[in-house]
């Protein structure tokens, strides 16, 4: 992977970087490269809060808080950021207001990496949101002074549109912590966890693949549709 001057992760929940970037977070950590999370909300309307309940509405945001803080710690991150957005609510905010933010923080770190979700290919509209206000802000820099902008997509269609992933980072080196990443949000992610290492037990070729490797896609600047 190479060595980065500065990588900005922009994500809208907690967990959003656990399952498919939390090991080259953790890779760009060990070979010294400075990482900042910036995480818009704190996922207070995440689906679980227990049966029997562990959480109200009310609390689930200090519990989800309080993991995210662990999984940064998991990966090394020293730089995060919790931006104070509502949970659900970052769609409809106002798009100068969300650009403007990341503008800030591009301004502020000067990375030569970004990483957030594909617009239109992430599926969650919090996570579509936070894509478009990133294409924005790093669409106003000159293009020979941008940013490398990598993305994470998953939609059902994203490769017969986009193609076949631009980045594929072997991140085997650091399979502990991206696991200590996911279970730090246990709240969220508990039966996915047991259900993930039981196929890992299998050694499930789908999985140990998930494990390793992670996706990205460089944004198409020449097929820009953001607004």
């Amino acid at each position: 992977m190479e060595k980065e001057r500065q990588v900005l992760v922009i994500f809208p929940h907690p967990d959003d970087e656990a399952f498919g970037v939390s090991g080259t977070i953790a890779t760009h950590v060990k070979n010294g490269t400075p990482v900042t999370y910036a995480c818009l909300t704190l996922g207070e309307m995440g689906r679980n809060l227990g049966n029997p309940p562990f959480a109200t509405r009310e609390s689930l945001p200090k519990i989800r808080k309080k993991e995210l803080q662990k999984a940064a710690a998991v990966m090394g991150i020293q730089d995060l950021r919790m931006m104070g957005l509502r949970d659900k609510t970052v769609e409809f905010e106002d798009d100068e207001k969300l650009t403007q933010m990341v503008t800030g923080l591009i301004n502020e770190l000067d990375p030569s990496l970004i990483i957030t979700f594909y617009p239109g290919y992430s599926v969650h509209p919090d996570h579509e949101a936070t894509g478009r206000a990133v294409v924005r802000a790093v669409r106003r820099i000159p293009e020979e002074k941008r940013p490398k902008l990598h993305c994470v997509a998953f939609s059902n269609n994203h490769e017969a549109e986009i193609g076949p992933p631009d980045v594929i980072n072997d991140v085997s080196a650091v399979t502990d912590q991206k696991i200590g990443a996911m279970k730090a949000h246990i709240s969220q992610t508990g039966w996915m966890i047991t259900e993930r290492e039981e196929k890992l037990k299998q050694k499930d070729p789908e999985t140990l693949a998930w494990l390793q490797n992670e996706r990205f896609w460089n944004y198409q600047w020449e097929n820009d549709r953001v607004k």
